[in-house]
């Protein structure tokens, strides 16, 4: 006679089906979301950036009165440099010079940066023509990442205001003038040092509120030795 302890136990049977149930089945997992891919947004971090530079760029470049844009050259020494003249170009059968930092000094000098292939140039070329009449000063031009022919063809045709003309085919001078594109015009005090700067074409009101304001008080202003 076997004891209570020496039996085999028997499984219980489920009341709907009578069966003893089987062996439970396996837990498989849920697949969750997958996880983020944090590489797509740090792909995209350098574009944001140059976007959000570009945008800061633009706002200040543009907002406000573009001829406004400062100068760090207002009150110093012209940069050193000497430019030849443009080939070809002649004035009542003479060739017209080119000019150096040290020919702007001992009188007051305007010094335009322009091209032939300047729109704006040709639209304010007419106002220079009658701002050379004034002898108390005298107007050169820069001519910037010109072709001798073109800018010899442009100057005969509108007519030069211009006392001296220098060749900057590389552009080079125009960098070291600070020149943001052309066209632009500076006033020379006496003792060489950048009085004045306006950015873009002039017209009627920039020459007589802003240019010729700037030359005569350039003119008032003595030589220092």
């Amino acid at each position: 006679m076997t004891g209570p302890t020496d039996r085999t136990p028997v499984p219980e049977r489920t009341p709907e089906t009578g069966q003893s149930p089987g062996p439970a089945a396996p837990q498989v997992p849920v697949a969750g979301p997958p996880p983020r891919r944090r590489t797509a947004i740090w792909a995209f971090l350098p574009l944001l950036l140059f976007a959000a530079l570009a945008a800061l760029f633009y706002v200040r470049l543009y907002a406000g009165d573009p001829s406004e844009l400062p100068s760090a050259l207002i009150g110093r020494p012209v940069p050193a440099f000497e430019l030849p003249p443009v080939e070809g170009l002649a004035r009542n059968g003479a060739p017209v010079p080119g000019f150096s930092a040290a020919d702007l000094k001992g009188e007051v000098t305007v010094v335009n940066v322009w091209a032939s292939w300047c729109g704006p140039c040709r639209a304010e070329h007419p106002l220079l023509v009658e701002l050379a009449r004034d002898d108390r000063f005298r107007l050169v031009g820069l001519n910037y990442k010109d072709s001798p022919a073109n800018a010899t063809r442009f100057l005969n045709a509108l007519g030069n205001p211009f006392s001296a003309v220098g060749a900057d085919q590389s552009g080079r001078v125009g960098i070291d003038w600070g020149v943001y594109g052309v066209p632009e015009t500076f006033v020379v005090g006496r003792d060489g040092t950048i009085a004045f700067k306006h950015v873009g074409p002039l017209d009627p009101d920039s020459l007589a509120t802003r240019l010729k304001p700037a030359i005569e008080a350039a003119l008032a202003k003595p030589a220092t030795s």
